[in-house]
């Protein structure tokens, strides 16, 4: 196929590229900084057509879908520092407007819309969430995971009215692994690395192999069901299991402790008079509280309809340290 690659220069994108190129597909690549893309080893690279723009401009989008048959969007406002619910809302929610009148216009009726995990409501260690479950506080009360929800709603109703179409969205847990440019989930990692010792909260996530995610989004255009959500979800391990799990991969000694629910909760009343004064800070009551519960989940139904892959967390740890040590020990 030919598709529209959205948020190509992320994590998710630049692993969703990858995979795309590997599985033959001519890539049409909307980019506001092209020069951020790392793309030297990636496969098929003749395939790859780059639109330097704005995915918010709809000169831009439309120069970008000629002659596409299909659209993965993997772009998302994700920084937790911001002040507004408001500054979240024309890439999480009103893009996906602008993507349904994109597949009216230029015909093209199969669209990967990728979302987050916490749109579902999690589980415990001991019973799963599924796609079925309801969102949870405090994910509810999340700017990020609230405008991502109503972008799933606008997508839901438009695949109601379109039963032709394939409209297929993803709700990827924490991923890991290499291309991680900012680095986005990779601050968690670099937060313990090497450190005597580790102070962990004492919630906990499903950590997937990002390549995982990015195979089972590239399956999505043909397959799964249409105005499906699909968990894109991995092993699910409190935050101190994790911290484990990388001191043994990378091979040094760590004591780790976890920190105390109220302790956390304090910090995130300093975050909230910070952020009343004007002052970004991820700190806030809603983004510590986060960290206190254990977002667990179900990934049978990627991994039935999508073919999604079960990478060993080990190996996206390794892969993500690879990347980064290479990629900053180039720059000096």
């Amino acid at each position: 196929m030919i598709v529209l690659l959205l948020g190509g220069n992320g994590l998710l994108g630049h692993n969703v590229l990858n995979q795309l190129l590997q599985q033959g597909h001519e890539v049409h690549a909307l980019l506001r900084n092209p020069a951020a893309l790392h793309f030297d080893t990636f496969p098929n690279q003749h395939l790859l057509r780059i639109f330097k723009g704005s995915l918010l401009a709809d000169d831009d989008l439309n120069q970008a879908a000629k002659g596409c048959e299909a659209i993965i969007n993997c772009a998302g406002v994700t920084d937790m520092s911001l002040l507004k619910y408001s500054h979240y809302l024309p890439v999480n929610r009103d893009l996906c407007d602008r993507l349904i009148e994109l597949m009216k216009h230029h015909g093209i009726n199969r669209l990967v819309h990728t979302s987050t995990a916490n749109t579902i409501g999690y589980g415990t260690p001991e019973r799963w969430a599924d796609e079925e479950c309801a969102m949870q506080s405090p994910f509810a009360e999340s700017f990020y995971a609230q405008s991502k929800k109503e972008g799933e709603e606008k997508l839901q109703a438009a695949a109601k009215q379109h039963p032709d179409w394939h409209i297929i969205m993803v709700n990827p847990g924490f991923m890991i692994g290499a291309y991680d440019t900012k680095p986005s989930s990779g601050t968690l990692l670099l937060a313990g690395y090497r450190k005597p010792i580790m102070v962990a909260p004492k919630g906990g996530k499903s950590f997937i192999h990002v390549n995982d995610a990015a195979t089972a989004i590239a399956n999505a255009l043909t397959q799964g069901r249409h105005g499906e959500r699909y968990l894109l979800t991995g092993e699910n391990l409190s935050l101190r299991e994790f911290y484990h799990i990388q001191k043994q991969q990378c091979g040094y000694g760590q004591y780790i402790l976890s920190v105390p629910n109220w302790l956390l909760a304090w910090a995130g009343c300093i975050g909230d008079a910070l952020r009343k004064c004007g002052i970004q800070t991820q700190l806030s009551t809603r983004n510590v509280r986060q960290l206190m519960v254990g977002e667990y989940y179900d990934n049978q139904l990627a991994r039935i309809e999508l073919e999604m892959p079960a990478t060993k967390i080990e190996k996206a740890i390794e892969d993500f340290f690879n990347w980064y040590l290479a990629t900053t020990q180039d720059k000096r």
